[in-house]
Order: structure tokens, then C-alpha cells, then sequence
């Protein structure tokens, strides 16, 4: 009998009530653990408003040490009584520290440790280096009651890279928390489709499925705002999607043969026939 797994995302909109904000979560991990999700992905830092649009010293308040993290305190006892797996994604704190963080929560409750967003962007309207330091977890992958899940963080999954060594850590799902919308610096740039395309080619060179969820909603922490485009997706091993939402709430569900993915991945070859005597231009200093 192969071993299955079902994987959800979450789509919704957020406002500056952090209690409301974890029980509309709570409302909808609810209705994906109906719908027979075993692994529920909310969206990142789905407790508040998207604050890094500006530079603006009172949301440091908002973070917590990650045990202690009111939507980790919240979700853990729902993850056990639901028996789903919970990727978490916070604002922590650890002594003067602060990073973009993710929780795991087994489908027992146990909370399975923290990964830190690798990669911090710095532009118009995505301002994360004031706020976070660089994450010093490295790329982690968990070994949960239903699969071996891998997590980036938003602009970590524009990077091949951060793909490749969760798959290399034995990853047999990847999944992505996200907040991304308009670029405040020009009216006309969508990055919708290239959003979904960058993660749909990660599933076509690991032969892994891909679970992106975004938020959606216009969010007024600046004068000018940010809207926030959803677009969230799961991709099969082909990058086919296979379930997808434009711009409403809703929750997506979906269920693979990982047993068939293992097999099929071997078949491939991509990772028989990499050549890693010839990657050190990767990791070293650049090229002159």
C-alpha cells in the first residue's frame, strides 16, 4: 500500500487583531482538516498586518520567543486534537534578537523545533533587514507523522538553492508561507505569475510537489497601503497546477503518492547526475 499525504494552503486576509487574526486561522485549518488535510500551511506571518512596508520601531513589540508565541500557543493543542501537521510562520524574538521565523507542530502537538528565514529582502515595500537578522537555523526539513516537510519563507523561495538543500535533506513535500503584493514603487509591476513560476520550476527540477500560500487584501499600514495578490497553489511533481486560488479566501487540498514521487524522482536522474565537483561557484567568492 503506498503512503500518501494531504497537503493544504490557506488564503485568506488579515487585520491588525492578532486574536482575530489566529482564530480566523484556526477557523480554516478547522475546515481543511475536514477536507482530509493532514499538513495545513497558513501564510507567513499571518498574525498581523504585512508591517514591513516601513521602517517603524513599535512593531518589534509584536514579537515573542517562539515557544511562547501566542499563535504557536494557540495552534499547538488544535494540532493534537485535529491530528494535523501545523508550519507556523511568526515574528520571534530571542534575547536582543529578531527573526522571520517557522514553528513545526507535529500532528501530536510536539513543536518540532524553529527555522529562520534565510534570505531577508530590503526594498520598497518589503523593508525586512530593519526587523529580521538573517536566519542561523540553515535550511531545515522535518520528519513529521505524514511526510518529510520542507519550509522556506517567502523570499526564500525565489532561490533555487534553498529547493535543492531541502531536498537534499531527504524533503518529500516543499512548501512556502508567503506575503507578497503590489510594489509600491511601480503601479504596474505584478509578480503574481512569476511568483507562482519560480516554485513550479523548483517542483520540476526536484520532482517534489509545492505548496505556496499567500494573503490577500488591501493593508493601510502606510498612507499608500499594499494589496496583497494571493495567487496560492499547490504544484504536483510536473509543476502542473493541481489545485489554485486568484484573488478570494478559501482553503486548497490536496493528496499525493509520495511512494510514486520516490520512485519517480529516481527515475529522473537529476540527483544521480549531479556533478557537485563543479558547483563551488555557488558557495564560493564570486567570479573575478
Amino acid at each position: 500500500m503506498s503512503r500518501t499525504i494531504s497537503v493544504a494552503a490557506i488564503q485568506t486576509a488579515y487585520g491588525e487583531d492578532m486574536q482575530a487574526n489566529i482564530d480566523k486561522t484556526v477557523g480554516f485549518i478547522r475546515e481543511a482538516a475536514a477536507r482530509g488535510a493532514q499538513v495545513i500551511l497558513p501564510s507567513e506571518l499571518f498574525q498581523g498586518p504585512y508591517f514591513c512596508v516601513s521602517q517603524e520601531e513599535k512593531w518589534f513589540g509584536t514579537a515573542w520567543p517562539w515557544r511562547e508565541h501566542p499563535a504557536v500557543v494557540q495552534l499547538q493543542p488544535l494540532a493534537r486534537e485535529l491530528g494535523v501537521v501545523i508550519p507556523v510562520s511568526i515574528f520571534e524574538r530571542e534575547g536582543p534578537h529578531y527573526f522571520n521565523s517557522l514553528v513545526m507542530i507535529d500532528a501530536d502537538g510536539t513543536l518540532m523545533g524553529v527555522y529562520r528565514k534565510s534570505h531577508i529582502p530590503d526594498g520598497p515595500g518589503y523593508q525586512e533587514k530593519y526587523y529580521f537578522r538573517p536566519g542561523d537555523t540553515g535550511f531545515k526539513v522535518w520528519d513529521t507523522k505524514f511526510g518529510r516537510i520542507g519550509v522556506g519563507i517567502c523570499w526564500d523561495q525565489w532561490y533555487p538553492e534553498t529547493a535543492r538543500a531541502m531536498m537534499l535533506q531527504g524533503a518529500e513535500i516543499l512548501m512556502y508561507p508567503t506575503a507578497i503584493g503590489t510594489e509600491p514603487h511601480d503601479d504596474t509591476l505584478d509578480t503574481a505569475a512569476p511568483w507562482r513560476r519560480a516554485m513550479q520550476g523548483h517542483a520540476v527540477s526536484n520532482v517534489v510537489p509545492v505548496v505556496g500560500a499567500n494573503r490577500i487584501g488591501h493593508e493601510q499600514v502606510t498612507e499608500a497601503g499594499q494589496t496583497f495578490y494571493g495567487h496560492s497553489f499547490i504544484a504536483d511533481h510536473r509543476g502542473d497546477l493541481v489545485e489554485s486560488l486568484e484573488r478570494e479566501e478559501g482553503v486548497l487540498v490536496h493528496t499525493f503518492d509520495l511512494d510514486f514521487l520516490d520512485r519517480h524522482r529516481a527515475a529522473w536522474g537529476f540527483f544521480r547526475d549531479r556533478r557537485t565537483d563543479l558547483y563551488g561557484v555557488i558557495s564560493g567568492p564570486r567570479p573575478a
